[in-house]
């Protein structure tokens, strides 16, 4: 292992326990929502999403159509382009495109641009923390699972603990002016699209593609 691999496990390790409370949550969920054993495992080895699986899972619960559920999901999951082109990296490999793909979701991707000015471009650092994300994911999952029924997440505040340490490591990355502006923009827009329409799929898409105009508007003004 490299030591930006190694660096990548190390600083991720504190919210991929967090992540493991969220992993554990969906995994109780998804039993309680009529999905199998296998199921619930099953989508965490393969989908990676904690946000679009939870969105799954309340559809199974509620009946929604099949295809309902594969538009909202993917609509959800567009935002990783947006991540992708953010943060686009160029091994030799054409299987190292595909891995370094699949680990792309929030947490590896606010967790790599705060650690750009640190040590820039690292694609092994991004690495070590998308796996370490993804054993915690998968292993809390399988957790879940098993404990079926037994626990309600929202009463031992499990459902907190993720979006809690997300929001304290995004805070992190507000280090200029630019950057707490797209921060404002971006809150301001969530909160009204979900005023005008609320639960819909639209607002992080919008919110994705909007804001960041705004910090890279302010940052070419200020060069």
């Amino acid at each position: 292992m490299t030591s930006y691999f190694r660096y990548g496990i190390i600083i991720a390790l504190p919210l991929a326990l967090a992540i493991a409370t969220y992993g554990v949550s969906y995994g109780v969920l998804a039993i309680g929502a009529g999905m199998s054993y296998f199921e619930t495992i099953l989508m965490s080895i393969l989908v990676f999403s904690g946000s679009v699986q939870l969105v799954a899972v309340a559809m199974i619960a509620s009946g929604a159509p099949f295809m309902n559920l594969v538009i909202a999901t993917s609509l959800l999951n567009l935002r990783n382009l947006l991540y992708g082109a953010a943060f686009w990296i160029s091994p030799t490999q054409t299987f190292d495109r595909f891995l370094y793909a699949f680990g792309i979701n929030d947490e590896s991707f606010v967790l790599s641009t705060s650690k750009f000015k640190e040590i820039g471009p690292a694609p092994r650092f991004f690495l070590g923390a998308a796996i370490t994300f993804y054993v915690s994911w998968l292993l809390s999952s399988i957790v879940g699972a098993s404990l079926g029924n037994v626990i309600d997440p929202v009463a031992y505040g499990l459902d907190l603990a993720f979006p809690v340490t997300f929001a304290a490591l995004l805070v992190q990355s507000i280090t200029n002016y630019p950057a707490f502006a797209t921060m404002v923009l971006a809150a301001l827009l969530t909160i009204s699209l979900e005023a005008l329409f609320p639960t819909n799929q639209f607002t992080i898409i919008i919110v994705g593609i909007v804001a960041p105009f705004l910090g890279l508007f302010l940052s070419r003004k200020g060069r």
